[in-house]
């Protein structure tokens, strides 16, 4: 995902790099992926540890791993969840909080729970870093015909149905 988004960026006169890291040679082992985004060219391509926004495709991995390590304060949190914004607690640094079920939707419009396509066009509702129409044109690049409309189809749901929430200042 963090290609696309970086993609997304290029298409909107920006730049952007992605840096993927694998942990375990293994299915279902969590990844987690870094994008830098600026208005200037970007020479630094490590990991981020103090992350501004963090999306969680997978929130079971939150059992295994400390996803909210490092957040910086007024982040931005975008959640694959079911349910609603109030079902749930955030840590204290999370400001801006986007939340959609997106495995319903990747079920719904392709027929698996491929979630992708659907979280980027909750990114871009919550954050408003890129837009619906750069998502539209990034993911064509990946698919044609009817797999290119279905994953359109899944962004903007992912846009449309995310419910996103500032969390103010919760220490006064």
């Amino acid at each position: 995902m963090g290609h696309w988004i970086v993609h997304c960026l290029a298409i909107e006169g920006k730049y952007g790099a992605a840096i993927p890291q694998y942990g375990f040679e293994r299915r279902l082992a969590p990844v987690a992926s870094f994008v830098r985004m600026d208005d200037e060219p970007i020479r630094e391509k490590t990991r981020i540890y103090t992350p501004d926004c963090l999306i969680v495709i997978d929130s079971t991995v939150a059992n295994a791993v400390d996803i909210y390590a490092g957040l910086k304060e007024q982040a931005i949190l975008v959640m694959n969840q079911k349910g609603s914004l109030k079902d749930f607690s955030y840590p204290p640094s999370i400001a801006k909080v986007g939340v959609v079920d997106a495995t319903a939707i990747g079920l719904e419009v392709l027929g698996r729970p491929i979630t992708n396509s659907c979280m980027l066009g909750a990114f871009a509702a919550t954050t408003g870093w890129i837009k619906l129409e750069s998502i539209y044109k990034s993911i064509a690049d990946d698919f044609s015909g009817a797999l290119l409309e279905k994953n359109r189809q899944a962004a903007r749901l992912g846009f449309e149905r995310c419910s996103v929430a500032t969390l103010g200042d919760r220490n006064g």
